[in-house]
Protein backbone atom coordinates (compact mmCIF):
# COMPACT_ATOMS: atom_id res chain seq x y z
CA UNK A 1 0.00 0.00 0.00
CA UNK A 2 1.51 3.15 -0.95
CA UNK A 3 1.11 5.68 1.92
CA UNK A 4 1.96 9.81 1.05
CA UNK A 5 4.28 10.38 3.85
CA UNK A 6 4.54 14.30 5.16
CA UNK A 7 8.29 14.25 3.97
CA UNK A 8 7.31 12.74 0.43
CA UNK A 9 4.57 14.96 -0.42
CA UNK A 10 6.38 18.36 0.71
CA UNK A 11 9.28 17.30 -1.59
CA UNK A 12 6.82 16.88 -4.54
CA UNK A 13 4.88 19.91 -3.96
CA UNK A 14 6.97 23.03 -2.12
CA UNK A 15 4.44 23.14 0.30
CA UNK A 16 5.40 25.03 3.69
CA UNK A 17 5.75 22.77 7.13
CA UNK A 18 2.48 25.15 8.60
CA UNK A 19 0.02 24.17 4.93
CA UNK A 20 1.14 20.48 5.69
CA UNK A 21 0.47 20.25 9.52
CA UNK A 22 -2.92 21.22 8.29
CA UNK A 23 -3.27 18.20 5.75
CA UNK A 24 -1.97 15.61 8.50
CA UNK A 25 -5.83 13.87 9.35
CA UNK A 26 -5.57 13.80 5.16
CA UNK A 27 -2.85 11.59 4.74
CA UNK A 28 -4.41 8.25 4.72
CA UNK A 29 -3.05 4.88 2.67
CA UNK A 30 -4.41 5.51 -0.85
CA UNK A 31 -6.08 2.32 -0.85
CA UNK A 32 -8.01 3.26 2.05
CA UNK A 33 -11.75 2.22 1.51
CA UNK A 34 -12.77 6.01 1.66
CA UNK A 35 -9.99 8.21 1.43
CA UNK A 36 -10.03 11.98 2.45
CA UNK A 37 -8.73 14.50 -0.39
CA UNK A 38 -5.10 15.77 -0.45
CA UNK A 39 -5.18 19.24 -0.35
CA UNK A 40 -2.93 22.29 -2.21
CA UNK A 41 -2.49 24.41 0.25
CA UNK A 42 -0.94 26.64 -2.13
CA UNK A 43 -4.68 27.46 -3.34
CA UNK A 44 -7.03 25.23 -0.84
CA UNK A 45 -7.82 26.59 2.38
CA UNK A 46 -7.69 22.90 5.02
CA UNK A 47 -11.74 23.47 5.87
CA UNK A 48 -11.94 23.12 1.95
CA UNK A 49 -11.86 18.98 1.88
CA UNK A 50 -14.29 16.98 3.21
CA UNK A 51 -14.45 13.01 2.01
CA UNK A 52 -18.70 13.15 2.24
CA UNK A 53 -20.76 11.69 -0.17
CA UNK A 54 -24.37 13.14 -0.84
CA UNK A 55 -26.69 10.69 -2.51
CA UNK A 56 -28.00 11.25 -6.02
CA UNK A 57 -31.60 9.02 -7.58
CA UNK A 58 -28.71 8.03 -10.55
CA UNK A 59 -27.93 5.46 -8.73
CA UNK A 60 -31.57 4.13 -9.34
CA UNK A 61 -31.01 4.59 -12.92
CA UNK A 62 -31.96 1.17 -14.21
CA UNK A 63 -29.56 0.85 -17.81
CA UNK A 64 -29.26 -2.52 -19.38
CA UNK A 65 -25.13 -3.78 -19.76
CA UNK A 66 -25.41 -2.25 -23.24
CA UNK A 67 -26.24 1.28 -22.55
CA UNK A 68 -23.74 1.05 -19.82
CA UNK A 69 -20.70 -0.08 -22.33
CA UNK A 70 -22.53 3.02 -24.79
CA UNK A 71 -22.00 5.43 -22.25
CA UNK A 72 -18.81 4.67 -20.92
CA UNK A 73 -17.52 4.27 -24.14
CA UNK A 74 -18.40 7.32 -25.67
CA UNK A 75 -17.01 8.48 -22.71
CA UNK A 76 -13.55 7.50 -23.61
CA UNK A 77 -13.92 8.86 -26.88
CA UNK A 78 -14.81 12.06 -26.22
CA UNK A 79 -18.60 11.94 -27.45
CA UNK A 80 -21.15 11.74 -25.17
CA UNK A 81 -24.39 10.03 -26.06
CA UNK A 82 -26.20 13.71 -26.23
CA UNK A 83 -23.30 14.56 -28.82
CA UNK A 84 -20.93 16.65 -26.02
CA UNK A 85 -17.58 16.61 -25.41
CA UNK A 86 -16.33 15.56 -21.90
CA UNK A 87 -15.70 19.23 -21.01
CA UNK A 88 -18.68 20.60 -22.28
CA UNK A 89 -22.06 21.97 -20.67
CA UNK A 90 -25.68 21.62 -21.46
CA UNK A 91 -27.38 24.55 -22.37
CA UNK A 92 -27.79 27.01 -19.35
CA UNK A 93 -31.27 29.33 -18.96
CA UNK A 94 -31.22 31.78 -16.03
CA UNK A 95 -34.31 33.55 -15.39
CA UNK A 96 -33.90 36.40 -11.87
CA UNK A 97 -36.60 37.77 -9.90
CA UNK A 98 -38.89 34.50 -9.68
CA UNK A 99 -40.03 35.66 -5.90
CA UNK A 100 -41.61 38.65 -5.32
CA UNK A 101 -41.80 38.18 -1.48
CA UNK A 102 -37.47 37.21 -1.58
CA UNK A 103 -35.04 40.50 -1.45
CA UNK A 104 -33.16 38.32 -4.34
CA UNK A 105 -34.41 35.03 -6.35
CA UNK A 106 -33.18 33.39 -9.26
CA UNK A 107 -34.21 29.67 -11.42
CA UNK A 108 -31.69 28.35 -13.66
CA UNK A 109 -32.00 25.51 -16.06
CA UNK A 110 -29.06 23.04 -16.84
CA UNK A 111 -30.63 20.76 -19.51
CA UNK A 112 -33.27 19.11 -17.40
CA UNK A 113 -31.62 19.74 -14.32
CA UNK A 114 -34.22 22.75 -12.70
CA UNK A 115 -33.50 24.57 -9.25
CA UNK A 116 -34.39 27.82 -7.67
CA UNK A 117 -32.97 29.39 -5.26
CA UNK A 118 -33.82 32.73 -2.91
CA UNK A 119 -32.35 35.45 -0.29
CA UNK A 120 -34.13 36.74 2.19
CA UNK A 121 -32.51 39.44 4.64
CA UNK A 122 -33.14 40.07 8.08
CA UNK A 123 -31.99 41.97 10.89
CA UNK A 124 -29.80 40.14 13.53
CA UNK A 125 -27.30 39.68 16.01
CA UNK A 126 -23.33 38.58 15.03
CA UNK A 127 -22.32 36.11 16.49
CA UNK A 128 -19.76 36.23 19.87
CA UNK A 129 -17.38 34.47 17.98
CA UNK A 130 -17.53 37.10 14.51
CA UNK A 131 -18.37 40.06 15.89
CA UNK A 132 -17.73 41.99 13.13
CA UNK A 133 -19.58 39.36 10.87
CA UNK A 134 -23.00 38.94 9.68
CA UNK A 135 -24.54 35.40 8.69
CA UNK A 136 -25.30 33.19 6.46
CA UNK A 137 -27.56 30.10 6.08
CA UNK A 138 -28.42 27.92 3.71
CA UNK A 139 -31.16 25.13 3.04
CA UNK A 140 -32.14 23.11 -0.01
CA UNK A 141 -35.68 21.00 -0.82
CA UNK A 142 -36.38 18.60 -3.08
CA UNK A 143 -39.51 19.04 -5.03
CA UNK A 144 -41.58 15.60 -4.85
CA UNK A 145 -42.28 16.05 -8.36
CA UNK A 146 -38.51 16.45 -8.95
CA UNK A 147 -37.85 12.37 -8.72
CA UNK A 148 -40.45 9.34 -7.91
CA UNK A 149 -37.83 8.63 -4.59
CA UNK A 150 -38.41 12.26 -3.80
CA UNK A 151 -42.55 11.38 -2.35
CA UNK A 152 -43.23 11.41 1.21
CA UNK A 153 -39.99 12.12 3.46
CA UNK A 154 -37.61 10.39 0.44
CA UNK A 155 -35.76 13.76 -0.52
CA UNK A 156 -34.88 14.71 3.35
CA UNK A 157 -31.53 13.14 3.21
CA UNK A 158 -30.74 14.18 -0.33
CA UNK A 159 -31.45 18.05 1.12
CA UNK A 160 -29.57 17.76 4.00
CA UNK A 161 -26.69 16.54 1.81
CA UNK A 162 -26.65 19.01 -0.50
CA UNK A 163 -27.30 21.74 2.23
CA UNK A 164 -23.79 21.18 3.95
CA UNK A 165 -22.47 20.33 0.48
CA UNK A 166 -23.54 24.12 -0.33
CA UNK A 167 -21.87 25.38 2.85
CA UNK A 168 -18.74 23.49 2.11
CA UNK A 169 -18.30 25.13 -1.02
CA UNK A 170 -19.44 28.77 -0.14
CA UNK A 171 -19.14 29.68 2.92
CA UNK A 172 -15.99 28.29 3.77
CA UNK A 173 -14.90 27.19 7.81
CA UNK A 174 -16.04 28.11 10.85
CA UNK A 175 -14.53 30.83 11.16
CA UNK A 176 -16.11 32.24 7.96
CA UNK A 177 -12.20 32.18 6.81
CA UNK A 178 -12.31 31.22 2.75
CA UNK A 179 -15.51 31.30 1.88
CA UNK A 180 -17.01 32.88 -1.17
CA UNK A 181 -19.73 35.16 0.65
CA UNK A 182 -18.24 38.19 2.61
CA UNK A 183 -19.79 38.11 5.47
CA UNK A 184 -17.93 40.78 6.75
CA UNK A 185 -20.14 43.20 4.52
CA UNK A 186 -23.00 41.87 6.16
CA UNK A 187 -22.06 43.98 9.35
CA UNK A 188 -23.95 46.70 10.73
CA UNK A 189 -23.04 47.76 14.10
CA UNK A 190 -19.88 45.16 15.15
CA UNK A 191 -21.17 43.30 17.82
CA UNK A 192 -24.85 44.71 18.14
CA UNK A 193 -26.44 44.34 14.79
CA UNK A 194 -26.07 42.42 11.59
CA UNK A 195 -27.53 41.22 8.22
CA UNK A 196 -28.88 37.09 8.25
CA UNK A 197 -28.99 35.96 5.02
CA UNK A 198 -31.48 32.94 4.76
CA UNK A 199 -30.09 30.91 1.33
CA UNK A 200 -33.52 28.81 0.27
CA UNK A 201 -32.77 26.41 -2.82
CA UNK A 202 -35.59 23.80 -4.40
CA UNK A 203 -34.83 21.24 -6.58
CA UNK A 204 -37.42 21.00 -8.79
CA UNK A 205 -36.22 18.46 -11.56
CA UNK A 206 -33.65 16.66 -11.25
CA UNK A 207 -31.22 14.96 -14.32
CA UNK A 208 -27.63 15.03 -12.70
CA UNK A 209 -25.32 17.96 -11.59
CA UNK A 210 -27.80 19.43 -8.84
CA UNK A 211 -24.76 20.65 -7.01
CA UNK A 212 -23.19 22.86 -9.68
CA UNK A 213 -27.40 23.76 -10.61
CA UNK A 214 -27.68 25.17 -7.10
CA UNK A 215 -24.26 27.05 -6.67
CA UNK A 216 -25.31 28.54 -10.29
CA UNK A 217 -28.98 29.62 -8.58
CA UNK A 218 -27.27 30.84 -5.73
CA UNK A 219 -24.98 33.36 -7.42
CA UNK A 220 -27.79 34.16 -9.75
CA UNK A 221 -30.03 35.21 -6.64
CA UNK A 222 -27.70 36.94 -4.70
CA UNK A 223 -26.50 39.24 -8.11
CA UNK A 224 -30.88 39.52 -7.99
CA UNK A 225 -30.74 40.89 -4.27
CA UNK A 226 -30.77 44.05 -3.00
CA UNK A 227 -30.29 44.72 0.74
CA UNK A 228 -32.11 47.39 2.47
CA UNK A 229 -29.92 50.57 3.04
CA UNK A 230 -29.75 51.27 7.20
CA UNK A 231 -29.92 54.68 9.27
CA UNK A 232 -28.35 54.39 12.33
CA UNK A 233 -29.06 56.08 15.63
CA UNK A 234 -25.98 56.19 17.88
CA UNK A 235 -26.77 54.36 21.11
CA UNK A 236 -26.82 56.60 24.59
CA UNK A 237 -24.44 53.88 26.18
CA UNK A 238 -21.85 51.14 24.73
CA UNK A 239 -24.00 48.68 25.63
CA UNK A 240 -27.69 49.58 24.90
CA UNK A 241 -28.76 48.20 21.31
CA UNK A 242 -28.87 51.33 18.34
CA UNK A 243 -31.90 52.15 16.85
CA UNK A 244 -32.05 50.81 13.38
CA UNK A 245 -34.50 52.49 10.32
CA UNK A 246 -34.71 50.44 7.78
CA UNK A 247 -35.73 51.75 4.40
CA UNK A 248 -38.16 50.80 2.15
CA UNK A 249 -36.97 52.35 -0.53
CA UNK A 250 -33.50 52.08 -1.22
CA UNK A 251 -31.36 49.20 -1.88
CA UNK A 252 -27.75 48.01 -2.07
CA UNK A 253 -26.87 45.68 -4.59
CA UNK A 254 -24.80 42.71 -3.23
CA UNK A 255 -21.17 42.09 -4.46
CA UNK A 256 -21.18 38.80 -5.99
CA UNK A 257 -17.42 39.39 -7.05
CA UNK A 258 -15.93 36.86 -5.06
CA UNK A 259 -18.68 34.48 -5.02
CA UNK A 260 -17.89 31.24 -6.73
CA UNK A 261 -19.02 28.52 -9.17
CA UNK A 262 -19.01 25.25 -8.72
CA UNK A 263 -17.58 22.55 -11.25
CA UNK A 264 -18.66 18.94 -10.33
CA UNK A 265 -16.38 16.30 -12.61
CA UNK A 266 -17.37 13.15 -12.66
CA UNK A 267 -15.05 9.83 -12.87
CA UNK A 268 -16.46 7.01 -15.77
CA UNK A 269 -13.86 4.81 -15.98
CA UNK A 270 -10.73 6.77 -16.62
CA UNK A 271 -11.68 9.86 -17.82
CA UNK A 272 -14.05 12.78 -16.25
CA UNK A 273 -16.65 14.60 -17.22
CA UNK A 274 -18.56 17.78 -16.77
CA UNK A 275 -22.35 18.14 -15.87
CA UNK A 276 -22.66 14.73 -15.79
CA UNK A 277 -26.81 13.94 -16.35
CA UNK A 278 -28.19 11.05 -14.11
CA UNK A 279 -27.39 8.09 -16.74
CA UNK A 280 -23.99 9.28 -16.24
CA UNK A 281 -23.88 9.86 -12.99
CA UNK A 282 -24.96 5.99 -12.43
CA UNK A 283 -21.44 4.79 -13.95
CA UNK A 284 -19.57 6.88 -11.82
CA UNK A 285 -16.90 5.42 -9.68
CA UNK A 286 -16.11 9.04 -7.78
CA UNK A 287 -16.75 12.82 -8.10
CA UNK A 288 -15.05 15.92 -6.80
CA UNK A 289 -17.03 19.47 -6.67
CA UNK A 290 -14.55 22.01 -6.90
CA UNK A 291 -16.00 25.96 -5.52
CA UNK A 292 -13.67 28.89 -7.86
CA UNK A 293 -13.93 32.39 -7.56
CA UNK A 294 -13.06 34.85 -10.42
CA UNK A 295 -9.89 35.04 -9.21
CA UNK A 296 -9.15 31.36 -9.73
CA UNK A 297 -8.96 30.81 -6.15
CA UNK A 298 -10.42 27.71 -4.90
CA UNK A 299 -13.03 28.42 -1.80
CA UNK A 300 -14.02 24.74 -1.01
CA UNK A 301 -14.12 21.59 -2.52
CA UNK A 302 -15.73 17.88 -1.75
CA UNK A 303 -15.45 14.67 -3.07
CA UNK A 304 -18.34 11.91 -3.51
CA UNK A 305 -17.78 8.18 -4.38
CA UNK A 306 -16.54 5.31 -2.78
CA UNK A 307 -13.92 5.00 -5.02
CA UNK A 308 -10.72 6.66 -3.74
CA UNK A 309 -8.65 8.58 -5.94
CA UNK A 310 -4.67 9.47 -6.26
CA UNK A 311 -3.24 12.81 -5.14
CA UNK A 312 -1.95 13.26 -8.44
CA UNK A 313 -5.61 12.71 -9.92
CA UNK A 314 -7.06 15.28 -7.91
CA UNK A 315 -4.83 17.73 -8.69
CA UNK A 316 -5.46 17.33 -11.99
CA UNK A 317 -8.68 17.44 -11.46
CA UNK A 318 -8.53 21.05 -10.00
CA UNK A 319 -6.61 22.13 -12.84
CA UNK A 320 -9.24 20.71 -15.44
CA UNK A 321 -12.00 22.93 -12.61
CA UNK A 322 -9.99 26.50 -12.64
CA UNK A 323 -10.03 26.04 -16.49
CA UNK A 324 -13.83 25.18 -17.14
CA UNK A 325 -14.88 27.04 -14.11
CA UNK A 326 -13.78 30.50 -16.69
CA UNK A 327 -15.71 29.38 -18.90
CA UNK A 328 -19.19 28.92 -16.58
CA UNK A 329 -18.22 32.16 -14.89
CA UNK A 330 -18.27 33.91 -17.93
CA UNK A 331 -21.69 31.84 -19.56
CA UNK A 332 -23.48 32.39 -15.98
CA UNK A 333 -22.56 36.19 -16.39
CA UNK A 334 -24.24 36.39 -19.58
CA UNK A 335 -26.89 34.68 -18.57
CA UNK A 336 -27.50 36.86 -15.51
CA UNK A 337 -27.39 40.23 -17.47
CA UNK A 338 -29.71 39.01 -19.70
CA UNK A 339 -32.14 37.73 -17.74
CA UNK A 340 -32.03 41.29 -15.47
CA UNK A 341 -31.85 42.85 -18.55
CA UNK A 342 -35.35 41.46 -19.28
CA UNK A 343 -36.54 41.82 -16.37
CA UNK A 344 -36.16 45.32 -15.93
CA UNK A 345 -38.02 45.85 -18.92
CA UNK A 346 -40.93 43.31 -17.79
Amino acid sequence: MAIYSLKKLKRESGFSDSCLSSCRPFLFTLKHTRPPILSSPATIPPHAVTGQSYLSPSAMVGLSVGEKHFIQGGIAQDLRTDGRKRLTYRPIFVETGVIAQANGSARVKMGKTEVIASVKAELGRPSSSAPDKGKVSIFVDCSPTAAPQFEGRGGEELSMELSAALRQCLLGGKSGAGAGINLSSLSIVDGKVCWDLYIDGLVVSMDGNVLDALGAAIKAALSNTGIPKVNIASATTPDEQPEVDVSDEEFLQFDTTAVPVIVTLTKVGRHYIVDATSEEESQMSSAVSVSVNRQGLICGLTKRGGAGLDPSVIYDMISVAKHVSEQLMNKLDSEIAAAEAMEEDS
